[in-house]
């Protein structure tokens, strides 16, 4: 495909897969550009050209650390979310392995929070997954049952990437204090950021993830906020970037896109009331098709809209609307076509499981990308049933 054909493939598609990326900003392309072509020195190097790229680096964790209202020192550049998470998850563990055994997680988290607890569960520590209620939602005393004096971390996702439940995290830090566990709070809050105040002190976590390009930022950069009062052993070695933490040269080009999507951040009330009817009205005009049904709680992120088409399988429905070019997804993009564990955690059927589409906004969306949407899914709905 040449750049011409690229540029043409872009003109007119409604986009509605933000949950698994955005379209880069304005401002965050710009701070790349000039950290690529004019401050391209190494952070670390002590001569001014890496002064200069350290001095914009430093700008980005500044103005990350105002968005979570905490301290420059507690914020922490990583190639991403899922290393992030490794990493609170690893080193608040293995921290805290002489004090008990036992790590909490939800059975919908992330995979790369599932898959690290699965890996440490391997090492010898006790792992407790808590299954959520049919609104996709962890019940906060299943928190309080599980947790106790040898819960040693904690890990809940502020918002399911799937079905944009809000999950009880101030519920499990409460937990916690109650139960005088030694136990680490980790909160993914990668589908929270931006779209809800996330705030750590106010949530009660220790360790917070979130991820740049889920706000229209570039890939492959994201951050860990770990508290000043949390110990976390480093799992990876070597030059001691980022206080020894996620040691290896930063990529100042990916943090200063990081920047300017911080930069362009609309404050999250305004934006969730518009996003909220934005949210309701693709509800309405997809339930007026006759062909689906609402996986979504209603009080979940509006961000996140997750609906089936029982009898219709997703592979299916999304390749019919992408050749109506509306693009969307059958759930995480980190699960590759695998079936939706979420959704069958909360107790849907397989055959609305093997259905599910994840519809996700962003502020660019509009009322016409819901019609686009509503009218490709009742034509492939129509020409399917007929075959």
């Amino acid at each position: 495909m040449t750049f011409l054909q690229i540029e043409a493939f872009h003109d007119g598609i409604t986009y509605l897969d933000n949950s698994a990326t955005t379209k880069p900003c304005p401002t965050a392309v710009q701070r790349m550009n000039k950290a690529l072509c004019e401050n391209w020195g190494n952070p670390s190097s002590l001569h001014r050209l890496g002064v200069v790229a350290e001095l914009d680096m430093d700008a980005a964790r500044g103005l990350l650390a105002q968005k979570l209202a905490r301290k420059d020192k507690e914020v922490y550049f990583t190639g991403g979310g899922t290393e992030a998470n490794n990493i609170a998850l690893r080193g608040a563990a293995y921290a805290g392995r002489r004090r008990g055994n036992k790590i909490v997680v939800t059975a919908v988290e992330h995979p790369s929070v599932l898959e690290t607890a699965a890996a440490l569960e391997r090492e010898g520590f006790r792992v407790v997954r808590l299954a959520p209620g049919s609104d996709g939602r962890v019940p906060a005393a299943a928190l309080e049952e599980a947790i106790d004096e040898k819960t040693v971390l904690v890990s809940v996702m502020y918002v399911n990437n799937e079905t944009g439940a809000v999950q009880p995290v101030e519920a499990a830090a409460a937990a916690i204090r109650r139960k005088k566990a030694p136990a680490l709070l980790h909160s993914d809050c990668v589908q929270a950021f931006g779209k809800l105040p996330v705030r750590p002190a106010r949530l009660g976590a220790d360790l917070v993830t979130v991820s740049a390009h889920k706000i229209h930022g570039p890939k492959g950069v994201g951050a860990l906020y770990v508290s000043e009062k949390a110990r976390v052993v480093p799992i990876l070695f070597g030059g001691g970037q980022e206080k020894g933490l996620r040691p290896g040269t930063e990529s100042a080009p990916l943090i200063a896109g990081f920047r300017g999507a911080l930069e362009e951040l609309p404050e999250p009330g305004p934006a969730l009331a518009a996003i909220t009817r934005l949210r309701d009205y693709t509800e309405e005009r997809l339930l007026a098709t006759g062909q689906v049904q609402i996986n979504s709680a209603p009080d979940a992120l509006p961000y996140i809209l997750n609906f089936s088409c029982p009898g219709l399988r997703s592979e299916i429905l999304l390749h019919d609307l992408e050749a109506a070019d509306v693009f969307v997804s059958s759930g995480s993009a980190c699960a590759k076509g695998k079936g939706s564990y979420v959704l069958r955690a909360q107790g849907l059927s397989d055959r609305l499981a093997d259905s599910a589409i994840r519809v996700s906004f962003s502020r660019y969306n509009t009322e016409s990308d819901a019609d686009a949407l509503a009218e490709a899914v009742a034509a492939s709905a129509a020409r399917r049933r007929r075959a």
